[in-house]
């Protein structure tokens, strides 16, 4: 399970660190893709291939499923860790994101997000500042 948060520096080539505590879960074939909230998530190809085969089923001739089809897979792109672990990030998807120095790695179970320290933050805000009763312990019925 991919857990944790981690600040990493991605370097002049566009390359970011993923976590040692990472990088056994994820494998050495990723995909990076859009993330929703200006994030990029990086996913095993397993999961992604699982995410894939949901997204496919959505029907064509719905408006918001074209759109969410074409967000996630035109943006994807595969990647592999070198050998110090780091995984070039293409400059569509640095720039989607703004990544640019300093990047929070965070695990979300079964994949990782990428954020800009400054939107990640925001982020953590927003989800801090929610309502007791439509946080995510409210969902599972705690």
């Amino acid at each position: 399970m991919l857990l944790g948060e981690f600040v990493h520096v991605l370097d002049s080539k566009g390359r970011v660190t993923v976590p040692a505590k990472f990088r056994a879960e994820l494998g050495t074939s990723l995909v990076v893709t859009r993330g929703i909230d200006r994030c990029l998530a990086v996913y095993p190809i397993s999961k992604w291939e699982q995410l894939a085969g949901q997204v496919s089923e959505l029907p064509l001739t719905d408006r918001q499923a074209r759109a969410f089809r074409r967000l996630l897979f035109a943006s994807a792109a595969d990647v592999s860790p070198d050998g110090q672990g780091r995984i070039l990030i293409p400059p569509p998807l640095r720039e989607y994101a703004h990544l640019d120095g300093e990047v929070v790695v965070a695990g979300l179970s079964t994949h990782i997000e990428l954020w800009d320290t400054e939107a990640w933050e925001g982020e953590r805000e927003r989800i801090e500042d929610v309502d007791p009763e439509i946080n995510g312990w409210a969902v599972l019925g705690i």
